[in-house]
């Protein structure tokens, strides 16, 4: 049990200071590569237990938002981007769950569900937030050219990282 909080506790810290530190300097300029946002982030919540309490994927995603906020200067942007992921979480689980169910013991990773599982369930948590964050953003579907634009060219190097981060940090081997 203490292993599993410390390990939570270290992801947290190390993905703030990585996302804050380093992907928030990650931004370049142009019509196409202007709409490059790299968010990372989420994928906290996407490994948290399956044991987890909703109320607790909230009030976490809220958290790990909000010390991004810090980073990036935008009051509440991330945390209720957080907090949607933390609610949402529950319906690619549901959608993607094996057949003998889960074992709410472990974290989702491609160690327990393999490549294929883990692929499909970090596109549908990255892809719902990025949406709702980038929606939230421009505060209005007026920008929606916008919205799909930024959604478009952050979505796939978002997930490029987010594969990396999990063949890092869980290795099969």
């Amino acid at each position: 049990m203490n292993s599993i909080i410390f390990t939570t506790a270290l992801r947290f810290l190390g993905l703030v200071f990585f996302q804050g530190l380093l992907l928030q300097r990650f931004q370049l300029g142009g019509p196409i590569l202007g709409h490059l946002f790299v968010i990372m982030f989420p994928v906290f919540i996407m490994l948290l237990p399956l044991r987890t309490p909703r109320p607790l994927l909230i009030f976490l995603g809220f958290l790990i938002g909000l010390a991004i906020d810090l980073f990036y200067d935008s009051p509440g942007l991330h945390a209720s981007a957080g907090a949607f992921t933390g609610y949402f979480r529950k319906f690619p689980l549901k959608w993607l769950a094996p057949r003998g169910g889960y074992n709410v013991n472990y974290s989702p990773t491609v160690r327990r569900y393999g490549w294929n599982w883990f692929l499909k369930y970090s596109a549908l948590m990255l892809g719902a937030h990025l949406f709702f964050y980038f929606c939230v953003e421009a505060f209005t579907f007026a920008f929606y050219v916008d919205i799909l634009l930024n959604f478009l060219i952050s979505f796939p190097v978002s997930m490029l990282f987010i594969i990396m981060f999990q063949r890092i940090f869980e290795p099969l081997d």
